[in-house]
Order: structure tokens, then sequence, then C-alpha cells
């Protein structure tokens, strides 16, 4: 077993961050976790946040990007990537009622490869992040399946969620297993703190290891039994008492 770097996704923190980005960052890298994964900068811009970064010791595992910002100004987004030194930009949703149809979804893969093409120019690797709604099965194949099909593994790459591939009706493990070496980044996210839900982790990092393929596993919270940082300290406890951290 390889023990791979653990990261936060800071949405997991999103109230935090937005009061003090620097502060938020510093207690995560206390916790032990080793990167984050960013969902915005909170209260800085861009190179205050990559100063905060480095002053935490802290390293940018991928970046969440909506289609609205990778539209608006693609540019823009991988020099932000670039200053961060990241190599993963994923967009983190999609309209669910675009997922109508195979080749509505197919579609939808086709725009996300030619974003990931330009990535792909500036050595970016570009994913797609699930919720549920990507594991609903259209002739046979989920969503996220047509998705993937339609795009170049070196244009768009698969952040499995394994919560959310649970809730939508689907075994994490074999996802991860079928995607193979698609799923560089892997979330790793039950219904509250890490242990405590529906989501089988032996499984998962079984097929995680059997793959080889990960890069970072990804800590997301968003429902709490406690504080928001207080649950993250938990979660990156529990990957510990795991032996995966």
């Amino acid at each position: 077993m390889k023990k791979l770097p653990i990261a936060l996704q800071l949405w997991s923190l999103r109230d935090d961050q937005k009061k003090d980005f620097a502060a938020t960052v510093a207690a995560v890298a206390k916790i032990g976790y080793t990167g984050v994964e960013l969902a915005g900068t909170g209260n800085l811009d861009a190179k205050g946040a990559k100063a905060a970064l480095d002053d935490a010791g802290l390293k940018v595992a991928g970046m969440h990007v909506g289609i609205g910002a990778l539209t608006a100004d693609l540019n823009a987004v991988v020099n932000d990537a670039l200053l961060f030194g990241t190599r993963h930009v994923v967009c983190p949703s999609w309209p669910v009622a675009q997922f109508a149809t195979a080749a509505s979804c197919q579609r939808i893969g086709e725009r996300l490869g030619e974003i990931g093409a330009t990535f792909r120019s500036f050595g970016i690797q570009f994913g797609f992040h699930n919720h549920a709604a990507e594991l609903k099965v259209i002739d046979g194949r989920t969503v996220f399946d047509w998705m993937l099909s339609a795009a170049a593994p070196r244009d768009l790459a698969a952040e499995v969620d394994v919560y959310w591939v649970h809730k939508g009706g689907q075994s994490p493990a074999k996802v991860l297993r079928d995607f193979g070496a698609r799923c560089p980044l892997v979330h790793l996210k039950d219904e509250k703190e890490l242990g405590l839900g529906p989501v089988n982790f032996a499984e998962v990092f079984a097929a995680v290891d059997a793959v080889g393929a990960a890069e970072w596993t990804i800590v997301e919270q968003e429902a709490y039994n406690h504080a928001p940082l207080e649950s993250v300290r938990l979660c990156f406890e529990q990957l510990k008492a795991w032996g995966r951290a």
C-alpha cells in the first residue's frame, strides 16, 4: 500500500476562507494535510492566496472552476493554475437538465475535452467531478461514462467523488476500477465525517491501490456533526487510523 498525499477541498471550509483565507489554510496545515484543492480564494486574490499557501507549506492538488468561469476567460484560469503550480483543474458540476440522452452527454464530454486540450498545451490535466446525477444509467451506460467516452483521456480525467457515486446507486470501487488511469484525483467523502456514513472505504482504498493512478486523495466535507474545522480534523484523524495518512 502506497500512502498518497492528503489534500482538503477548501469548499469544506467555505465560510472560514471567505473570512480569512490565510488563517484557514494555516489551520489546515496544522491538522496535517499536505495540500488543498481550491474552490476560490476567499478574501484574497490569487497572488495573496498563493503567498498564504506558501507560508502554510501547502501544495495545490487542484482547482475547482465552474463552467461559467472556464467559458468566460479560460486564459485567466490557466494563468491561475500556473501561478499555484497545480497540474489539475476540475469542472465541479454541469447542469443536470442536459443529462437527457446519451448523445447530449457525449456533447458535454466533447465540450469538456476541447477545454481540456487547451489546458494540456500548458501541461495541465483537466477533469470533471461527479455528483449523483452523473451516475444515472442511459442506454446501458452512466452519464459520466458517456461524457468520458467522447473525449480523449489526456483531455478529460475523472475526479471520482465516492460518496456521490454511492448516492447515485453505483459502486465507488467499481467506478474507480472501470475508469482506471483516468482518476488522478479521488474525493473522499461520506454522509458526514469519514467513516460515519454508508461508503465502504476499505473497498475504495483497495480499488485506488489496485489501479495505482491516483496522485492525491482529497477530503471533502459538506455536512457536519461539529464545527467545520473540527470535522475536517476528525476526517484526517480517521484516515490516520486507517493507515492512509
